[in-house]
Order: C-alpha cells, then sequence, then structure tokens
C-alpha cells in the first residue's frame, strides 16, 4: 500500500523526534566522579602494597555493574590518618590508595558499592557495602566514599600445611604473621602495639578438641608457641589474633600430620 505524502510528512516528523529527542538525552548526560577508598578498621588505606581492594559499583536497582576495578597507592600518612585530632572536613586521605571513576549519568541514580578487601588475601578478606545516590555533575572527590574494613591479616607460617612428621620430632613450632588490613605492622608497643592484642591456637586431633595455646609476640610482626603432641593423629590449628579495644579479628587455619 503507498503511503499518502501527509502520513510521509508525519513519519518522517516523527523520526526526527525521536532522534532529536535521544540526542536531548545524550546531551543531558554528565560525567559524575566518583572516588572511593577503603580504609582498614583503625588504622591506614588498603593499598597497592598488599594488592589494593576490589571494588564494584552496581545500579541498586538492578544489580548492573557501571564500574570495577582495585585500588591502588599507597596507604597514606600515618601523622595524618592515626596521630593528628581530625577536624571536621578536613582530609585525610591526600595521595592515598582509591579507585576513581566517571560514569555518565542522566539522572540521579542510586548505586550500590561493594569492596572486598584486601583482595588478595583470600583467608583475610571480607566484604563491606554501601549505598550512595550520584547525581549527575555533582562529583564525590577528595577523601571521597570511604569504606571501613574491619579484621586483621593472619597468616600461619609453621608447621606448614599437610606436613609429615613423627611424634619424636616434637615439639613442633606454631608460628604466625599478623598485620593489620593494610599491611601496617604489629610490633612491641607500636602504634599497633602486639603486645595488647591476644593471638591463641585453637588445636584439634582427630576433629576432636585438643588445647588452646597462647602464642606470644616474638618478633615484628611474629607471634610464636610450641606444640608437643601426645599421640599420633590429623591435627589441625586455627590460629587468631583479636584486639578487644577495637574488635579487630583475624583467622588462618592449617592442619598436618603426625605419625608414631
Amino acid at each position: 500500500m503507498l503511503m499518502k505524502p501527509a502520513m510521509k510528512i508525519f513519519a518522517v516528523f516523527g523520526v526526527a523526534l525521536l532522534t532529536l529527542a535521544g540526542d536531548i538525552a545524550a546531551v543531558q548526560a554528565e560525567p559524575t566522579e566518583l572516588v572511593v577508598r577503603a580504609r582498614a578498621k583503625d588504622a591506614k588505606f588498603i593499598g597497592t602494597s598488599i594488592g589494593g581492594a576490589r571494588v564494584i559499583v552496581r545500579e541498586a536497582a538492578s544489580g548492573r555493574i557501571l564500574a570495577e576495578g582495585m585500588t591502588s597507592g599507597s596507604t597514606g600518612n600515618t601523622e595524618v590518618i592515626m596521630k593528628q585530632p581530625h577536624r571536621r572536613h578536613q582530609p585525610i586521605a591526600e595521595g592515598a590508595a582509591a579507585f576513581r571513576t566517571s560514569l555518565e549519568l542522566d539522572e540521579p541514580k542510586l548505586v550500590t558499592v561493594e569492596v572486598l578487601a584486601p583482595y588478595i588475601k583470600r583467608q583475610a578478606r571480607v566484604l563491606a557495602t554501601t549505598q550512595t545516590w550520584l547525581v549527575p555533575g555533582k562529583d564525590i572527590d577528595g577523601d571521597g566514599l570511604v569504606i571501613e574494613i574491619p579484621g586483621m591479616v593472619v597468616d600461619v607460617l609453621s608447621p606448614q600445611t599437610h606436613r609429615y612428621a613423627s611424634l619424636s620430632e616434637g615439639p613442633f613450632e606454631i608460628r604466625a604473621n599478623v598485620v593489620m588490613m593494610c599491611g601496617c605492622p604489629v610490633t612491641d608497643g607500636g602504634l599497633w602495639d602486639g603486645s595488647k592484642m591476644e593471638v591463641a591456637a585453637v588445636v584439634k586431633k582427630d576433629g576432636e578438641d585438643f588445647k588452646t595455646i597462647p602464642l606470644k609476640l616474638t618478633d615484628d610482626n611474629t607471634f610464636s608457641a610450641s606444640l608437643e603432641p601426645t599421640q599420633p593423629g590429623v591435627y589441625e590449628l586455627l590460629v587468631y589474633a583479636f584486639d578487644d579495644r577495637t574488635g579487630n579479628t583475624g583467622v588462618d587455619q592449617v592442619s598436618f600430620i603426625v605419625r608414631k
């Protein structure tokens, strides 16, 4: 069927209106900067030195990922972050690790921000989330959106996983490395005072409770104790670090086999 001239005009006009509407929408979209930082609870920012924090920004309504990436940079200025009194609106994160993105927004959008940190330390990695509104052209920059990451990183150094040993080789050293979630050091009497932290190994033998052994700070970031098995078996160790002043807690686990 042939289209009448008037209908052709209306069709062309309709297409033009749709195109114009699309162009207007495109013009209205504005770049909006978002800075996200992950800060270890009672410590500094999580950056490159400990593998960074993974950041995922999602549209809250749909779950669609708008941006993702890793924080990078330093842990920040210890004096400014940990020692000086903080005044309202005073920036503390200058030069510290961050994830930065620019989103093209044509309307206000509620987003969910997920942070996994410290990303490469799987036994210590935790998920923290928050939500915020983003308004086109209204940047969240400077210190940005700071998400707190609780916990401590614990790595059991000894005994080694799935080690086979004879009973006569005992006692066995239990040795663990403990640092803050940003990688900051735990020392005797230092800013993060290991002498005031509780570190212990919860030991099981063949799946049954055996004993709990306190570990003592023997070097920077290092806690040690001795385990003397009385019988052969499979020994499981859960080593935890706990700071009752902050609630920060970290855990690592290992198992080894003792033969006759």
